[in-house]
């Protein structure tokens, strides 16, 4: 899936908690992987930015 937007995300979270992050990743890919296979664990379905901004419910 290519997203042609994406959406900021802040928080604060500890130094070596972050620093574990990049071990092998950007930290921005770290968490969206961590995020979608949370989701993918529990069902939790993940809508397609591309149809969403095509139907005019989310830009």
């Amino acid at each position: 899936m290519v997203n042609s937007k994406t959406a900021t995300l802040t928080f604060r979270i500890d130094p070596s908690l972050k620093e574990a992050l990049r071990v092998d990743r950007s930290i921005a890919n770290m968490i969206e992987v961590l995020i979608r296979g949370y989701c993918e664990q529990r069902g939790i379905a993940i809508p397609d930015s591309e149809t969403e901004n095509k139907s005019g419910e989310r830009s």
